[in-house]
């Protein structure tokens, strides 16, 4: 019988040692084993002749051994191997490093096919570490030849392998179960299961690549928008509130300091027409950095509270809470209504005393951090649910919060900017409402890229800013692979500032790995002014709003996503003065130029996301994993949009026909959509 589960290590070819190096690459069962698709393919199949090859492609000759092997040993642990090779047309240089094993491999006068990337300097056509067959053998050329994402230590060739093990064993125990109905194969022409997962890895031609792709991402993008959907319908089961039609909005909106832009009014009419409905709200609130999102939800607060219900704000940092308590306050105590803050570092008796008021209903707004989860956090009457910045936040923690009141209202809102298309996959179970216009007294924030030779410029620039009372943000990139090298370029980089840079000012630095009280005392001073240069990691990312922060300085730059680069420049722009963005980056690629260029055309948060979409594919751009979503493992929701919108036809069908997934046809799709989304409703 089939175990899918069954551990990788004990996959033919892999054992314990190799199992850890899979284990880095997410692969721990035979089943991640073989849905671990290539990264992309190269078609050693088809023979170029050697003079017509081209600088840089990657080309397969057939050609016959014209010399000796020569071995040239360059330094210590470097030996240089070469060959000459001829065919009909002219000669080729092949050369490999310390590979010793090569001196006896080949045979003068014999034919072979070599692979490898082509560097033509001089008119002498060379190429480097080319890999071989002779003229009668596969085994590395001839064919279209899968490349896997890969780490250190684990060859394509040791990982293509062990993957052809995993299909062998799979077919051994007759196969995979299919997971889509047959109607819909038929009707929208994909291949069965087996087929398209041996042709993934192996294909013998591209169209056979193909058509195992289409077969796959539909799969995957169908799983995602029905399960999405059934989430939905649940949401839509239970019987919410009803909060009254008696309660204007209008009139806290009248009396309001400032006017709302006209995108705010619409959201808000969206939102009152929900709140109104029998049926929960589930409303997702997208709004660029500086759009408006907070005056909304403190509305909403309003109509909830006013109609006799209680209210949890849900923040990500104790520092947004309390600048988000000052905000609340200031508009709703006038109409009595009462707000209060429930995070970490408040005391142990203050917090019991607010605990004790929230259960016995003295408290209408109470706004927090993760505190709010924990079990000893009961309601009177809560009525609404709004989590800011949702990202920071899982499924499971927006269900916890939820649960302390009868099927509440719920509102998240984030200021990630998301391209529609995308929002209704990753927010399918949310209805989506968008903030798509800045306050009209907001000033652009003028963003520059430079290079390293203008880092006097830069500095002189910055001297003048904090002379006439500004401050700045500096962000290091995050290294991915080294959390204490992450750590130490900010201290470094906060060293050079103060002990070289910028002597006369105040300069301090803030990391993720801080106690949250540390970091807090930090902000708040930089808040304050006390603080003239604050050096971060993107801990600074999310909310706090400093008027008088007018530079933000971004170190490496082309580390960023243009999306998290967009969030961390809507860091400063938030008082009166002209604000600017100076983006430094190091190495100029054609991408990394394409990128730093929509930065200094755009502040618009969209365009943005669907730039950085289409410039990096969906993977980087947005992991579906913190949404609590299945992985999207081979679809790219940007060049997988006509799939999508065909999968989306068919979800619609499915709804109108078999809503539950009672009929037996539909048996296989519901097999996979319990197997996908069982992780979902355990987080």
């Amino acid at each position: 019988m089939l175990e899918l589960d069954k551990e990788v290590q004990y996959v033919k070819g892999v054992g314990p040692a190799r199992a850890i190096l899979l284990q880095k690459l997410n692969i721990y069962t035979l089943e991640d084993l073989i849905t671990y698709y290539p990264r992309t393919y190269e078609d050693r199949g088809k023979v170029t002749k050697i003079y017509t090859l081209q600088d840089g492609e990657e080309s397969l000759i057939q050609a016959t051994v014209v010399s000796k092997m020569s071995e040239n040993r360059v330094r210590k642990n470097m030996t240089i191997y070469k060959l000459i090779v001829r065919d009909d047309t002219g000669t080729c240089m092949l050369s490999w490093f310390n590979q010793s094993y090569l001196k006896h491999k080949f045979v003068l006068g014999n034919t072979y096919k070599f692979y490898g990337k082509v560097s033509i300097k001089a008119g002498k056509i060379e190429m480097n570490s080319p890999v071989f067959d002779d003229e009668n053998t596969n085994k590395n050329t001839g064919k279209i030849i899968p490349i896997y994402p890969s780490t250190y230590k684990l060859t394509q060739n040791t990982l293509r392998g062990i993957i052809q093990n995993g299909l062998a064993e799979v077919k051994k125990e007759n196969g995979l179960e299919e997971t889509l109905p047959e109607y819909i194969k038929k009707k929208e022409e994909l291949e069965e299961i087996n087929q398209a997962i041996e042709n993934i890895h192996f294909p013998k031609t591209f169209e056979d690549f193909e058509k195992a792709r289409k077969r796959l991402v539909f799969e995957e993008l169908l799983s995602m928008q029905l399960g999405l959907v059934n989430i939905k319908n649940e949401y839509e089961k239970g019987k919410g509130i009803a909060f009254s039609q008696e309660v204007s909005i209008e009139e806290i909106i009248q009396k309001l300091p400032f006017t709302l832009t006209n995108a705010q009014k619409r959201v808000l009419a969206e939102i009152n027409q929900d709140m109104e409905k029998e049926t929960a709200m589930n409303r997702l609130l997208q709004g660029d950095v500086g759009s408006g999102k907070t005056v909304v939800s403190i509305i909403a607060s309003y109509k909830a509270v006013k109609s006799g219900y209680q209210v949890a704000i849900m923040v990500p940092t104790s520092i947004l809470a309390v600048q988000h308590l000052e905000s609340f306050k200031q508009i709703l105590e006038p109409y009595g209504i009462t707000c209060e803050l429930l995070i970490s570092s408040i005391t142990k008796k203050k917090k019991e005393e607010i605990v004790e008021n929230l259960k016995q209903g003295k408290i209408d707004v109470i706004i927090g951090t993760h505190a709010l989860l924990q079990e000893n956090v009961e309601f009177l009457k809560l009525g609404l649910v709004v989590t800011d910045e949702q990202h920071r936040f899982g499924v499971r923690q927006r269900a916890t919060l939820s649960s302390k009141g009868k099927n509440p209202d719920v509102l998240v809102m984030t200021a990630t900017p998301i391209p529609r298309t995308l929002a209704l996959i990753l927010y399918g179970d949310l209805d989506i409402s968008i903030i798509d216009e800045l306050p009209p007294n907001r000033k652009k924030i003028e963003t520059f890229a430079v290079g390293k030779s203008m880092e006097q410029r830069v500095n002189n620039f910055i001297r003048k800013q904090i002379q006439e009372g500004r401050q700045v943000y500096v962000v290091c990139p995050l290294v991915e692979e080294d959390e204490e090298q992450k750590l130490n370029s900010v201290i470094e980089l906060s060293q050079k500032y103060q002990k070289e840079l910028f002597p006369e000012f105040h300069v301090e630095y803030i990391h993720g790995k801080m106690k949250a009280k540390e970091k807090d005392r930090i902000m708040q001073e930089f808040k304050e002014g006390k603080i003239q240069i604050l050096i971060s990691t993107t801990v600074i990312e999310v909310g706090v709003n400093v008027p008088n922060a007018s530079i933000m300085i971004i170190e490496n730059a082309e580390r960023f996503g243009l999306a998290q680069l967009h969030q961390l420049r809507g860091r400063v722009g938030r008082g009166e003065n002209q604000s600017y963005c100076i983006l430094k980056c190091k190495g100029g690629s054609g991408i990394t130029k394409e990128r730093m260029k929509i930065m200094q055309e755009t502040n618009d948060g969209f365009k943005i996301a669907e730039k950085d979409l289409e410039l990096r594919g969906t993977g980087e751009f947005f992991g579906t994993r913190q949404h609590g979503l299945p992985e999207l493992k081979i679809a790219n929701l940007f060049e997988d949009m006509p799939i999508l919108k065909e999968v989306q036809k068919v979800v619609q069908e499915i709804q109108q026909e078999d809503k539950n997934l009672q009929k037996q046809e539909n048996k296989p799709i519901k097999k996979l959509l319990a197997k996908k989304f069982v992780k979902r409703i355990e987080m």
